[in-house]
């Protein structure tokens, strides 16, 4: 483990969960816990729980949980020691030293100066007589020189080692270069700039740190775009292109834009909320960040196919998340006589900030969206056409959640497609209980599968012998509310667990017994994965006494090892037992413990 017992423990009780979780999330009190709408998906209704018992959280909608180190590391998407190091600054505790961890946090700090260092050699470049073709496209772009900085603008040069040289001058080598993404090896091994004759756009993310490059070509070669591969310090599922700077916005919501061009082209027109997805596609996890900021979202694409089907995919993405979600579908523009898509950036330089404001003003919110979308693919003056439009816009009014807004919405569709009302609401009742008959069956398929509801998600952990695996998480029950146990367990080794991950809470409690101690949360953090913390988070939410301990834990004990006899081949199965642990399992005891 990278710090010790003692150390942890006292992070963890300086670091009180509920503190930390309120400054990300809005926590109200109910009963014993506090709930809150979970940071980690997208939910109207709030099941994310913290214990300030337990010290731990816990999601019953997508069942992420862990303690104080695992909620940083999830909602910062940090490493254990940069999570550990960010709340021993919180709170003014001095971070012990660890020669493997210092050595990852050595290289994330290296990339990322030399991030900085080139983004600062692709600024100086754009005042270069290098960086003529680089200007003469944002002159014609209408990107003035303050923007060009505010957004750390820069060219690459027409050169295959251009970056590389200057660089290495600065004491970087080339492994320094290959792990940021900033050069590529060929098939002779010869290493090259990825980035060459290009406009660069550094991505800056919200602490301000430079993580990442995009380049667009200045001529028509392709591709068109290039960015930054995955590296230690970067992921583009979790970025979002201008954040540093909207983040400070005082306007009321954020604009989701397709591309960087137009995020700059509208923080230079005044509206400083603009951000893009690095891409159309937005991610969970990019809305998690977003959720920091705001809980309105405008969804500003290009009025192309591909830009309605990205505002279609982001819509579905936000479905039933906390955020209201606007649509600002832009106008085609008429060119020689023909109409043509418009950007952002178009719409800004032929109509001006002051229309793009009146045309923010008038978005539509999301379901106005998606039914305009419906009804423009059907012919309404035609008799079966009509008749398909219904039944597809029933089918769209029924997954509203309010009765009221059912209503309204079938009022309009009614109206547009000259139906009667009566007639399109009960096309939508048809509908909306069609999709609860199978809401209710998929339930009721789960409830009967109570093996699989048993299982962990994460398919690397689930289990292979279900009645042992039921005993070996009474047993970590036990032993997380009380290590002392450990004691009565001399006989139980963490081989005769069938689960593997089971298997390593068990050693690991048994070691901090050993030392003296306990393990809580906070330090099986730094030796599981997320997915191993969520799943163990979620066995403890499941009942268990102590003041039944004196029989439930003999009775794991024996399920372990008999099961462990049976895979080894040392004991015989017996028929009788087996039928009675099925008969268990299916009246849903399965070794609970009240």
């Amino acid at each position: 483990m990278a710090f010790s017992q003692q150390f942890l423990d006292e992070l963890a009780s300086r670091n009180d969960i509920v503190d930390v979780v309120s400054s990300y999330v809005a926590l109200t009190k109910k009963g014993g816990n506090y709930f809150g709408l979970c940071p980690f998906h997208n939910e109207r209704t709030g099941s994310f729980s913290v214990s300030q018992d337990k010290q731990m959280y816990y999601c019953f909608g997508c069942r992420k949980g862990g303690g104080v180190v695992n909620f940083i590391m999830e909602i910062e998407n940090l490493g254990f020691r940069d999570a550990v190091e960010l709340l021993a600054k919180r709170v003014n505790m001095e971070v012990p030293a660890d020669n493997t961890d210092r050595e990852e946090a050595r290289r994330r700090q290296r990339v990322l100066a030399l991030n900085k260092d080139a983004a600062r050699w692709f600024y100086q470049n754009l005042s270069t007589p290098a960086g003529g073709p680089a200007r003469d496209y944002l002159a014609r772009r209408k990107i003035g020189r303050k923007t060009a900085m505010d957004f750390g603008l820069g060219a690459s040069l027409d050169g295959w080692d251009c970056l590389l040289t200057a660089m290495q001058e600065k004491g970087y080598s080339k492994a320094d270069l290959l792990a940021a993404g900033l050069v590529v090896r060929n098939q002779k091994g010869r290493l090259y700039d990825k980035f060459r004759s290009r406009l660069m756009f550094p991505v800056i993310d919200v602490r301000g740190d430079v993580v990442a490059f995009g380049g667009r070509v200045l001529d028509k070669s392709e591709p068109k775009y290039m960015n930054t591969t995955e590296t230690i310090v970067y992921s583009k599922r979790r970025n979002l292109y201008g954040i540093n700077l909207a983040k400070k916005t005082k306007r009321p919501n954020f604009i989701l834009c397709e591309g960087n061009i137009d995020v700059i082209t509208l923080h230079q027109a005044g509206f400083d909320n603009a951000v893009a997805s690095m891409g159309t596609a937005l991610t969970t996890e990019q809305t998690r960040l977003l959720s920091r900021y705001t809980k309105e979202l405008v969804l500003c694409y290009d009025n192309d196919a591909a830009g309605q089907m990205a505002t279609q995919k982001n819509i579905e993405l936000l479905r039933n998340s906390e955020f209201t979600v606007r649509v600002l579908s832009l106008p085609r523009r008429l060119a020689d006589g023909q109409y043509v898509k418009q950007d952002v950036d178009d719409f800004i330089k032929y109509q001006g900030p002051a229309a793009f404001e009146a045309a923010l003003g008038g978005s539509v919110n999301q379901v106005d969206y998606r039914m305009e979308a419906v009804a423009a693919r059907y012919d309404l003056t035609d008799g079966v056409q009509k008749i398909a439009y219904a039944e597809e816009i029933s089918q769209l009014i029924a997954a509203l959640p309010n009765a009221v807004e059912r209503e309204v919405y079938a009022g309009r569709a009614a109206e547009r497609a000259g139906l009667t009302r009566e007639a399109m609401l009960l096309d939508v009742k048809r509908a909306r209980d069609r999709h609860q008959g199978r809401e209710r069956r998929q339930m009721q398929r789960e409830a009967l599968n109570i093996s699989a509801l048993r299982q962990p998600q994460d398919r690397a952990i689930r289990y292979t012998d279900m009645r042992s695996a039921m005993a070996e998480e009474g047993i970590l029950r036990l032993l997380l509310l009380d290590v002392s146990l450990a004691d009565r367990c001399r006989d139980l080794a963490a081989e005769d667990f069938s689960s593997p991950f089971l298997g390593k809470v068990y050693r690991l409690l048994l070691e901090g017994r050993a030392q003296g101690g306990g393990m809580s949360l906070t330090a099986l953090s730094g030796e599981c994965t997320a997915e191993e913390m969520s799943h163990l988070t979620t066995l403890l939410q499941k009942p268990e006494s102590l003041a039944n301990a004196d029989k439930s834990l003999p009775d794991y004990i024996r399920v372990i090892k008999e099961s462990a006899g049976r895979r080894r081949g040392e004991t015989p199965a017996d028929p009788l037992l087996a039928a009675r642990d099925r008969f268990k399992e299916k009246k849903g005891y399965g070794g609970k413990q009240t």
